[in-house]
């Protein structure tokens, strides 16, 4: 190792057990070794191994630690790319934005003519990489309080140094083009985006001074607050405690205690008629099993003339049904039991599982790809003060690198993120 790699990150193994090392086998390593170079063929990015660059050229990275990086693409190929980058195995070369380097793999996945990164050849092999989802992320309601707790609860203090000060934790609404050069992107424009968009939530449910509210998944109450201020009434619910407890004095502080009930319920588990019913970015975390249940809570619990609205993060059909039985880097480290759904699984779940007719209202991808710029920009200028909290530096780069894979997924297409207006069909 020479002195190039002296500052290189390494991982305290005892607290990131997963990080440690594969163990090596010469078979994967090579095959692992073919594939990086078959992927970088035609690449417009570079990527340095061994003194050595493949690719186009364009965003650049760095391998430092070969063997190691090999050994765990080869061992899996659903997380070990983020889990080289957690342990220290590769980074961008000073300069390049982790964004911009994910981007052009991202945009293979999202290609209408070229979906996989691997030859067919190797695609066959993939089982032998690929893992399953464990057991132990089932969607049930303990299982999803476990799962939910894990990122929610992480610690209210290090969402509330990189959110903005409505505490909103999903994409926010711009009023200009979002796909703007994203270097620009600004904190100071971030609250009026995310009170745009739950506006726009709010108006497509139709909520207005009187209206009974179902917030599901309520986060730390953005939208239960605003709801309220229109003067509706509403239940607020959640599955996370420390979650629960910030949104109940966010609600004091905000003066609307009276007309918000937050509830720690499980959302199969919540009974009355509303006139509107709002889930943003909470169909993620239901589990495909559960998709049916989910919707039909949301029925269920619609009055007569009633509308829900959900925001939704959201992949291509196709990718979905391919990859919706593998265990990837963001369900292993970010989003256990999570899975993205697509627009088209959304309307089969509510055309056969419920009287419910969905209708796409706005496509907010790209909203995203900036809302993410963002957040990133902020962790990283705050990460003094989250370092504070007890987080170590591999937590940092966790984060870093689940904030800038998703931005590059939005900026590619790969992903997006929609409301949908669910109606009742029969009336």
């Amino acid at each position: 190792m020479t002195d190039l790699y002296t500052a290189v990150h390494e991982p305290a193994v005892e607290t990131w057990p997963s990080l440690a090392a594969p163990r090596s086998n010469p078979v994967r390593r090579a095959g692992a070794h073919a594939a990086l170079r078959f992927i970088a063929r035609d690449l417009p990015a570079t990527i340095t191994l061994d003194n050595r660059s493949y690719g186009l050229g364009g965003p650049a990275m760095r391998v430092h630690r070969t063997g190691p990086f090999l050994d765990r693409l080869g061992h899996d190929a659903g997380s070990g790319f983020g889990e080289a980058y957690l342990a220290g195995d590769w980074d961008p070369e000073p300069g390049t934005d982790l964004a911009d380097l994910l981007l052009p793999f991202a945009q293979r996945f999202s290609s209408e003519q070229d979906r996989h990164l691997l030859p067919k050849w190797a695609q066959s092999l993939r089982w032998l990489v690929t893992r399953s989802q464990p057991s132990d992320q089932e969607n049930d309601r303990a299982g999803a309080r476990e799962n939910i707790s894990r990122h929610y609860d992480l610690s209210n203090a290090m969402f509330s140094e990189f959110l903005d000060p409505s505490l909103t934790y999903s994409a926010a609404l711009f009023d200009q083009q979002p796909e703007s050069d994203l270097a620009t992107a600004s904190y100071d424009e971030l609250s009026n985006a995310q009170l745009r968009k739950l506006d726009a939530i709010l108006d497509a449910a139709g909520v207005v001074s009187g209206s009974r509210v179902l917030d599901i998944g309520c986060g730390w109450a953005s939208l239960a607050i605003r709801a309220a201020q229109r003067g509706a009434w509403v239940t607020a619910i959640t599955i996370a405690s420390q979650q629960a407890l910030l949104a109940q004095r966010r609600i004091a502080d905000a003066g609307v205690s009276d007309r918000v009930q937050v509830a720690l319920r499980d959302y199969r588990d919540q009974i009355g008629v509303f006139d509107a019913v709002l889930s943003v970015e909470m169909i993620e975390a239901v589990g495909e099993k559960y998709w049916p249940v989910y919707f039909d809570a949301i029925e269920r619990r619609l009055a007569p003339g009633g509308k829900a609205v959900i925001q939704a993060i959201v992949m291509p059909h196709d990718r979905m049904l391919a990859t919706r039985n593998t265990f990837t880097w963001v369900q292993k480290y970010i989003f256990p039991g999570g899975l993205i759904p697509s627009v088209d699984v959304i309307e089969q779940v509510t055309a056969q599982h419920t009287g419910l007719q969905a209708e796409v209202l706005r496509h907010m991808g790209m909203d995203y790809a900036r809302t993410l710029r963002i957040w990133r920009n902020r962790f990283i200028e705050h990460w003094p003060a989250i370092a504070d909290l007890g987080f170590d530096a591999t937590f940092r780069r966790m984060w870093e690198f689940y904030l800038a894979y998703s931005e590059a997924g939005f900026r590619a297409g790969y992903l997006d993120d929609v409301q949908i207006l669910l109606t009742k069909r029969f009336g």
